[in-house]
């Protein structure tokens, strides 16, 4: 069933105007129009790209059918007669008479000339994309496809699939539909489902991976976390600043420790660990503390300043000890109490930054560390034994895992006899005695060695920088991963958010509300609005532990 409308175009034919004047200077004006009467199809692509869904196209064509075989038929008294709104379903006769229609009107729009040179018992033209099918036409009217396989036992939908151009919004909505009918599986599924029902159409696999990787249900069962390319190396981790002045710290632990012997046995409690690793160097420092929290944690920094001198920048995670310390200290400040933390924090002008919650990764120098350390001493623990780990004991054990860790080379050791030095942060520990001092001008040679003991420590001081710089700043240049570029999650992307404590298929699905783009304009952190128990809620989250389900553009 085609329906035709007429399109009236005017254009301009000649009018001569008129002029009331014989004077041969006035030239008269001249317009010209002229109508042009073009027809067109209503059910074409165009009317069914307003569709989203094949079984609702199908229906309003099958409504449209129903009203055209009322009106033509003679039965005035029934429920159903003349041009009228029909409000029950089509039946299943109807349904079966829109699919031919749908497909016979974009295969004639498509196939024209196939169709035409065919009723002649003429082959398709040779740059036709259906040359190698062996088409044919049904007794419907249908374009089929011919192949090998008459032959064969299979169904006739199967044998001879009609054939569906890729380019036309009705393949889309076929896959789609078909691809909803398998509960959303992959490509493979969905081609043989399509087959199964008996379309051909061209390009589908192509088709049906760009429609599978933009469907959002698909998005969420199995796409993978967002990425964004490896991030520039901040400016603390490639200045030549004295040791822990650029601060990374993390805990890790616990460990269970006797805290008394009684005669019954003895009582156990809970010790942790604050692993604090210089920025620029690479060497740690590990301080025990008691309990996880705010007052343990200032304690435990307290004393790594007095040991190790003050800092100007320390960076951790979002855990709630750190928050929690970070904000005590800012009590301090106010109320003017703890001279040591209120003096470090202004004069030295110490500031505390945290990375958002759930991104460990960006932690990465101090993450590393506590791998090596937790390595270490998990052959110091199988050498003690488990009766025997107390408060003593295990900070002793801190202070061994220290020194191993500090000892260990930053490049690959030199095979050259005339660089026998290996590159070690405990080369440099010892230069940072308190405050650090602003080394004193001049040039030091290796005759310095045996000359004056400050001489003798700038010279080594200098020797370690020198090589920093040649041999461990270079191993930092390539990205070992997240090489590629991606684009950058936008306001008001629709996103899933990963929780642990979840399954997939409960895990919320957010909005961004705000980006948070690097120095080099990437995003790689956002705040997302999430509505929980119907109270709406804004997480701070990387973007490592979001998923892309729909751009806010499409």
């Amino acid at each position: 069933m085609i329906v035709y409308h007429f399109v009236a175009t005017i254009t301009r034919i000649a009018v001569v105007e008129q002029t009331t004047t014989n004077d041969p200077e006035v030239r008269p004006q001249v317009s010209v129009y002229r109508s042009v009467l073009k027809t067109e199809e209503s059910l074409t692509t165009g009317r069914y790209a307003r569709f989203s869904r094949w079984d609702r196209l199908v229906r309003a064509v099958g409504i449209l059918i129903h009203i055209v075989r009322v009106r033509k038929s003679d039965n005035k008294n029934g429920a159903c007669h003349g041009w009228h709104r029909c409000n029950s379903a089509p039946s299943v006769d109807e349904l079966d008479q829109a699919m031919t229609v749908i497909i016979k009107s974009i295969q004639r729009e498509t196939f024209g000339q196939e169709i035409a040179l065919l009723k002649e018992d003429l082959p398709p033209p040779r740059n036709s994309s259906v040359r190698a099918l062996n088409p044919y036409i049904d007794v419907e009217g249908l374009f089929r496809v011919g192949g090998r396989l008459e032959r064969s036992d299979l169904p006739a939908e199967e044998r001879n699939p009609v054939i569906v151009p890729g380019k036309s919004h009705v393949a889309t909505l076929l896959i789609r539909n078909y691809h909803e009918k398998i509960r959303h599986q992959g490509r493979l599924f969905t081609h043989g489902a399509l087959r199964s029902a008996g379309f051909w159409v061209l390009g589908e696999k192509r088709l049906i991976n760009r429609i599978i990787s933009s469907c959002v249900k698909c998005r969420k069962l199995r796409r993978k976390q967002e990425t964004q390319q490896m991030a520039d190396l901040p400016t603390e981790r490639l200045t030549a600043d004295p040791p822990f002045t650029y601060v990374g710290l993390d805990v890790f632990g616990p460990w269970t420790v006797i805290a008394r012997r009684t005669r019954g046995g003895q009582v156990n409690s809970k010790r942790w660990a604050v692993l604090f690793t210089c920025m620029a160097v690479r060497a740690i420092h590990i301080e025990v503390i008691e309990e996880m929290s705010a007052s343990a944690m200032i304690n435990a920094l307290r004393r790594f300043f007095a040991i190790r001198g003050p800092a100007k920048r320390l960076k951790s995670d979002n855990g709630t000890n750190f928050v929690g310390a970070c904000n005590e200290l800012s009590q301090l400040m106010r109320e003017e109490d703890g001279a040591c933390v209120k003096n470090f924090l202004i004069n030295e002008g110490c500031t505390w930054d945290f990375h958002p919650p759930h991104s460990s990764h960006m932690g990465g120098v101090w993450e590393r560390m506590i791998g090596v350390a937790r390595r270490v001493l998990d052959a110091m623990f199988k050498d003690l034994g488990p009766a025997q780990l107390t408060h003593d004991v295990l900070t002793t054990l801190m202070a061994e895992v220290t020194a191993i860790v500090n000892a260990r080379p930053l490049v690959p050791v030199s095979t050259d006899p005339a660089v026998p030095e290996i590159l070690t942060p405990a080369v440099l520990l010892t230069q940072k005695v308190g405050v650090p001092v602003v080394p004193p001008p001049g040039t030091f040679s290796k005759n310095d060695l045996h000359g004056r003991q400050w001489r003798r420590v700038q010279y080594l001081a200098d020797v370690f920088w020198s090589r920093w710089r040649k041999e461990f700043l270079p191993t930092l240049q390539p990205r070992r991963r997240w090489q590629d570029k991606k684009d950058n999650v936008a306001l008001g992307d629709l996103v899933l958010v990963k929780d642990t404590n979840l399954s997939r298929n409960e895990w919320p699905v957010g909005r961004v509300v705000q980006v948070w783009p690097s120095d080099d304009d990437k995003v790689r952190k956002v705040d997302v609005n999430i509505v929980r128990n119907r109270v709406v809620k804004t997480f701070r989250r990387p973007i490592s532990e979001l998923i892309l389900l729909m751009k806010d553009n499409q």
